[in-house]
């Protein structure tokens, strides 16, 4: 799942490529991915982009005025297309020549991971796409982006100037949370997903399963730390990149996601995974836990 850095590196990119050029067409390929139906799709076309900016995990691309906010979810991307296939503002049911039949993702709406494409009048675009059977890529068409519920709810962005550590303490006062579904709340804290909280409560050298309210001063000021260090460092990495590039670069930065049974890169310990119904995380016993396994029901079940 692309989360604030990936998503603040694609905010750089559309700047970029987008910023004083005109959408020309908004097509939509699978039609559940678009939540709002008041402006339609269509008041975009013939408006030049004028800002893209970025709301925890929500893209928000500006359109002199009207706001195309994405969230890509789980398995949702963005891919950038110097040149569309079919051409700007074409789809294949009604272009009158045989190049706009030759794109197979538009060929079978709804059948393939293109969920969306939006079409600038260089002929260049950007193609939405989801993997997977779940889909949860979402896509609105707004005046005013606090029209967007998950927008709305967003607590503070954890780069943001104003963020300091008072305000992150009083975030966790009373929090009877574990540390792990804390940061994941994105009306706590935006931006943060599975990921960056496992490599976050690494470098803070603290259990997931830890209780966000009882946390002493000293581990509040060095989780703050871990999160700004951890977060600003992925953004930096990221800065710069191409957009087909951001996936690698966010895989080869991680310490322990997603690297169950691989060296943790600080101790050496083996890295361990808890596994969840829908996701799992992962951990270095030595760093984090004092070298006690944290207990996997889901494995455990499967092994009895």
């Amino acid at each position: 799942m692309p989360e604030l850095p990936e998503v603040e590196a694609l905010k750089d990119f559309l700047t970029d490529h987008l910023a004083g050029r005109e959408i020309v067409r908004v097509l939509p390929v699978a039609v559940s991915v678009l939540k709002t139906y008041d402006p339609p799709l269509s008041a975009l076309e013939g408006r030049a982009v004028t800002a893209v900016t970025r709301h925890g995990k929500f893209l928000d691309v500006d359109a002199d005025g009207l706001h195309f906010v994405v969230h890509l979810a789980r398995a949702g991307w963005l891919q950038w297309r110097d040149r569309l296939p079919d051409g700007p503002a074409r789809h294949p049911t009604t272009a009158p020549h045989r190049r706009a039949t030759r794109d197979p993702s538009l060929m079978r709406p709804g059948k393939g991971p293109l969920a969306m494409r939006v079409a600038l009048e260089t002929g260049e675009g950007f193609d939405l796409t989801e993997a997977g059977t779940q889909k949860r890529l979402a896509v609105y068409v707004v005046r005013d982006p606090s029209e967007v519920p998950g927008v709305a709810r967003l607590g503070p962005d954890p780069l943001a100037a104003g963020f300091d550590e008072q305000r992150f303490a009083k975030l966790l006062e009373g929090e009877r949370r574990q540390l792990k579904g804390a940061l994941r709340d994105q009306s706590l804290i935006a931006g943060v997903g599975n990921a960056y909280s496992d490599e976050i409560l690494h470098v803070a050298k603290m259990s997931p399963f830890k209780l966000a309210s009882s946390l002493t001063d000293e581990e509040t000021h060095r989780l703050y730390e871990a999160l700004r260090t951890t977060l600003a460092e992925a953004v930096e990495r990221s800065r710069g990149l191409a957009a087909g590039r951001l996936k690698a670069e966010k895989k080869s930065g991680l310490r322990v996601h997603g690297r169950t049974g691989e060296a943790c890169p600080v101790c050496g310990d083996t890295v361990r995974e808890v596994s969840f119904s829908a996701s799992s995380l992962q951990y270095c016993p030595t760093c984090q836990t004092g070298g006690k396994p944290l207990a996997d029901r889901r494995m455990s079940r499967l092994l009895k």
